[in-house]
């Protein structure tokens, strides 16, 4: 049973660092995404300020590798004691 949590955790902290760089680096394509999952569901967003939601999306990318990150020492602490 520990195996398998510990594996799940390693699942979804890769999976973090991926979204996270993804964020990072390509930020308009994240929004644009977005933008189309909201208008499948009957919604339409569009940010006030591009030039913000571009820097925010970046830095929200920043965060989670940052957690990610974090994560990942935890990881690396916990296996070797």
């Amino acid at each position: 049973m520990e195996l398998l949590l510990f594996l799940i955790l390693v699942l979804i902290t890769i999976n973090s660092i991926l979204i996270g760089f993804f964020l990072f680096l390509k930020p308009v394509l994240a929004i644009q995404i977005q933008k189309r999952f909201y208008e499948r569901i009957n919604w339409r967003i569009e940010p006030i300020s591009i030039p913000k939601e571009v820097r925010n999306t970046k830095l929200m990318g920043l965060f989670l590798l940052f957690i990610s990150f974090l994560v990942i020492s935890y990881i690396v602490i916990k296996s070797i004691r």
